[in-house]
């Protein structure tokens, strides 16, 4: 097992492991922010196509911001490892909660697919293609919300990609290489959605070629699932692709529209407590009750970026406090379990009532031997994209994603704490040994930048990812300029103040970058230079935006 850690990190626990690497739950040295580091395992750190796919998974993932998605932090790559940091979701996989507890309810099946298709609806509208929806790959945090992880496999919309995905969840076309496209990520969650709801999956095989041909021919066993979902389950996996939702949005139409008429309006307002519930059943489970003490040690290998990176949901800080409210929250699911009326604001008094009965005292979270979460399938190789690390200001949780081969779950940190050092004893009159610094590392020599999937997100809105490569693992420093036009092949005017990153600790790092344009203008641009000024010289690139495309 490599022992190479991100620079400015440190790992405490490792979350899941498997053929492509490891996910580990690390520290930020500077913030004590929680996250997860999912790092490519040596075997294939020499393998360049492993490699560029598990750059592919960090780009990919560097443009996909959504609070259903577990986010990216950044991309470091070094001769020694390769490493995707990302979000800390406190929560429980779905298979998880499957394999403890049998199937869910309709109410509570569809409050789930529901949070998991708009993460999925997020990718589809940038043209990301999950590729891997199953179980493992989405995760249900303590308020019974769920997030979808791992974009391992991941490709961009219409890519011919070759057969690829989890043979369970596989739709038809995926079996015969067909590129890429959201409505195979339909199926995928709707399987899931089967599986939910009757405890076992839609088709089953002795073998590949057997559950293939289940796949691709047998008819649609809609008749297990309740009749209000019936339709839903039809259109989801319908062998034709065409007779699908085409995208995740239009199915979370579809399926609140189904939602509404049989189980009235408050459906998923029940449904997200039945998680809840029972997800609160298994409160050491959580990635919280097993992470450590954050630090606030310094760190001048990493510099982050300026700004906080939004993050969805807060972690869990654990504590006596925090496992005495678990404790209330495992009566209240048990309640809501056996199908006992749970009245919201006597819940509140009585979790209320639990903190304020408590002495002072600190007590350490426990730490469990398996905390599942969400997982990579065997198969899958990693793909996605880069973003900045998180931010040195205090606060925001971390959330995880799919380990790489193993069920991965995620975590937060206690709050943080000031750590102190007395100064050493000593005899009166005894001189203080003294030391010298170490010098710093000699800015390298930067031998080419480049600027990658430049493209808009939005009306005023876009996303690129810069590649930086150097001789060295001295500091360089990163400008980014913006740029609008309606002229073609020249930059325009400036649009926004530049912002610069400050890297070390590697010799190859990716960084995406976001911006919303103040201007108007046919054309947006970037340009990116360096310091110290890359051999190749800078690197622009510049894009024709959706409201003047005349194509």
């Amino acid at each position: 097992m490599s022992t190479w850690e991100v620079p400015g990190y440190t790992g405490s626990l490792e979350l899941g492991s498997g053929a492509s690497g490891r996910v580990v739950l690390a520290v930020h040295e500077e913030s004590g922010v929680a996250v997860a580091v999912k790092y490519l395992s040596e075997s294939r750190l020499t393998r360049p196509g492993f490699v560029h796919d598990f750059r592919a998974e960090a780009r990919l993932l560097g443009g996909l911001e959504s609070p259903y998605v577990t986010g990216l932090y950044e991309y470091v790559e070094s001769p020694h490892g390769a490493a995707i940091v990302m979000e800390l979701v406190d929560g429980v996989s779905l298979r998880t909660l499957l394999a403890r507890h049998g199937p869910l309810d309709p109410e509570a099946a569809l409050a789930l697919l529901k949070g998991s298709l708009l993460g999925l609806a997020d990718a589809h509208r940038v043209g990301v293609v999950h590729r891997d929806y199953k179980p493992e790959n989405v995760l249900v945090v303590p308020d019974g919300t769920s997030k979808l992880v791992d974009f391992g496999i991941a490709v961009d919309s219409g890519t011919g990609a070759g057969v690829a995905g989890t043979p369970s969840y596989m739709a038809p076309e995926q079996w015969t290489g067909a590129p890429a496209s959201p409505a195979a990520d339909v199926y995928a969650a709707t399987a899931t959605f089967f599986e939910c709801l009757t405890g076992r999956r839609p088709y089953s095989g002795d073998n590949f070629a057997e559950l293939a041909l289940q796949h691709v021919e047998a008819p649609v066993p809609a008749e297990e699932v309740p009749e209000p979902v019936r339709a839903l389950v039809r259109r989801g996996l319908a062998k034709d692709p065409a007779q699908r939702p085409a995208q995740a949005e239009e199915f979370v139409a579809q399926l609140e529209a189904a939602a509404g008429a049989a189980y009235g309006m408050d459906w998923e307002e029940r449904g997200r407590g039945r998680l809840a519930a029972l997800v609160a059943l298994l409160p050491l489970l959580l990635p919280s009750a097993r992470s450590t003490p954050r630090t606030t040690t310094d760190s001048a290998r990493t510099v982050l970026s300026q700004g906080p990176r939004p993050v969805p949901a807060r972690s869990w800080l654990p504590g006596r406090p925090g496992m005495l409210v678990s404790a209330a929250a495992v009566l209240l699911g048990l309640l809501l379990t056996y199908g006992t009326p749970l009245d919201a604001g006597t819940a509140a008094q009585e979790a209320a009532r639990a903190l304020a009965t408590t002495s002072a005292g600190s007590g350490t979270a426990p730490d469990g031997t398996a905390a599942p979460g969400a997982s990579v399938s065997p198969s899958s190789t990693p793909t996605s994209t880069v973003s900045a690390g998180p931010s040195s200001s205090p606060g925001p949780s971390a959330t995880g994603t799919a380990g790489a081969g193993g069920e991965e779950p995620s975590a937060s940190t206690a709050p943080p704490g000031e750590a102190t050092s007395a100064p050493p004893g000593g005899t009166e009159g005894t001189t203080a040994p003294t030391t010298t610094a170490p010098p710093a590392p000699a800015a390298p020599a930067v031998k080419s930048v480049t600027v990658s999937g430049f493209r808009q997100t939005g009306p005023t809105t876009a996303t690129a990812t810069v590649d930086v490569t150097t001789d060295g693992t001295g500091p360089v420093s990163v400008t980014v300029s913006w740029f609008t036009g309606n002229t073609g092949g020249q930059p325009g005017d400036g649009d926004g103040a530049p912002e610069t990153f400050t890297r070390s600790g590697a010799t190859t790092y990716s960084i995406t970058v976001e911006h919303t344009f103040q201007n108007t203008g046919c054309y947006w641009s970037i340009h990116v230079t360096t310091s110290p000024v890359p051999a190749g010289g800078d690197a622009s690139d510049q894009l024709l935006t959706r409201r003047c495309d005349l194509r």
